[in-house]
C-alpha cells in the first residue's frame, strides 16, 4: 500500500502519519503545505506522478471557520480546488482518494442524527467550500471515500479540549455554549477509520465508494463536553479545581460564522460497511495530560 498523506501536521494528518509509520506493509509519503501546495495543480500532478500512490488521504483543509467568512478565495482554493486536483491526479494513476469533510455541510436544524443522504445546506463559507470539495472529489475520481466528521480533537493542533484546559487553569468560571449538540471525535480514531478503509481498498475488497459519517458517541453539548473534560482533568490530578461552568445560548456567544445547532452524525452506515465503531471520545480523554503540550 502506497499512501500519500496531505496536511500531515494537522490533527488527523499527524495521527495518520504516526499510525502508518508502524505498518510494515505501508509506504508513506506524508507532506505538509510547504512540501505540497494542493492548490497548485502542476505541483500536485508532479508529486502524484512521481510517487504513484495507491491511496491518497487528503487531511489538508482550511478549517478556520470564522476567518473563512473573510478569506473566501483561500477557503475555496484549499477546500475545493485542492481536493479537485488531488482527486483528478488519483484518477489518472488509478489510486483511491479518501477525503475528510465536515458536519458544516448541513444546516444543523434537523431533529435527530444526520445520515449521509440528508440534504446539504451549509450556512457559511467554510461549509460551502467543504461541500464544493466533496462534489469535486466525487466528480473527479471514481474510487473516492468522503468521510464527514465533527468536533475533532487530538494531541496536536488547536482544539476545544486544549482551549478548555488552558482557560481552566487561569479562570475561575467559564461560559460554555449549551444549545449546540454533536459528537466529539478523537483525531486518532478518524485516522484509524481511514486506515481501515484504505486497507480494504488496497487488498481489493469490493466496497461501496461514496460518503460516510464518522464521529463520536455519546452526543453532548459543548457545555457537557467541557464538564467531562474538567471532571477528567481533576480526576487525573491535572488541575486542582474545576472552574465554574455556566451554560449559555448561541445568541449569547455571537461569532462571524453560524455554527450548526445540531451536528449529530449517524455512524450506522460506516459500521455496517466496515465494522468501524463510533469514536469513543471519553476513552480518548483518559490520558488528558497529552493535550496540554
Amino acid at each position: 500500500m502506497r499512501v500519500l498523506i496531505t496536511g500531515c501536521y494537522g490533527q488527523v494528518g499527524c495521527s495518520l502519519t504516526d499510525q502508518l509509520a508502524k505498518d510494515a506493509n505501508a509506504t508513506v509519503l506524508a507532506l505538509d503545505r510547504d512540501s505540497l501546495d494542493i492548490t497548485n495543480q502542476d505541483v500536485v500532478n508532479a508529486v502524484v506522478t512521481e510517487f504513484k500512490p495507491t491511496i491518497i488521504i487528503n487531511a489538508a483543509a482550511h478549517t478556520a471557520v470564522d476567518r473563512a467568512e473573510e478569506e473566501v478565495e483561500l477557503s475555496y482554493a484549499i477546500n475545493r480546488d485542492g481536493p479537485k486536483y488531488l482527486a483528478k491526479a488519483a484518477q489518472v494513476v488509478g489510486a483511491a482518494i479518501l477525503h475528510i469533510s465536515t458536519d458544516y455541510v448541513f444546516e444543523g436544524d434537523k431533529v435527530g442524527e444526520y445520515v449521509e443522504s440528508d440534504i446539504t445546506n451549509p450556512q457559511g463559507i467554510y461549509g460551502k467550500s467543504k461541500l464544493a470539495g466533496e462534489t469535486a472529489v466525487a466528480e473527479m475520481c471514481d474510487k473516492h471515500i468522503i468521510l464527514r466528521t465533527a468536533w475533532v480533537f487530538g494531541e496536536k493542533g488547536n482544539n476545544f479540549v486544549k482551549t478548555m484546559l488552558r482557560l481552566g487553569s487561569t479562570r475561575d468560571a467559564l461560559n460554555i455554549v449549551g444549545d449546540q449538540f454533536g459528537g466529539p471525535t478523537y483525531a486518532g480514531d478518524i485516522a484509524n477509520a481511514l486506515i481501515q478503509i484504505a486497507k480494504r481498498i488496497d487488498q481489493g475488497d469490493v466496497i461501496e465508494f461514496g460518503i460516510y459519517h464518522f464521529s463520536g458517541l455519546p452526543h453532548v453539548s459543548w457545555y457537557e463536553f467541557a464538564e467531562t473534560i474538567f471532571d477528567t482533568a481533576v480526576g487525573q490530578g491535572l488541575i486542582q479545581k474545576k472552574p465554574g461552568l455556566n451554560s449559555i445560548t448561541t445568541e449569547q456567544y455571537p461569532t462571524p460564522a453560524k455554527r450548526p445547532s445540531n451536528s449529530r452524525l449517524s455512524t450506522e452506515k460506516i459500521n455496517n460497511a466496515f465494522a468501524i465503531e463510533a469514536s469513543n471520545w471519553k476513552t480518548a480523554l483518559n490520558n488528558i495530560q497529552a493535550y496540554t503540550g
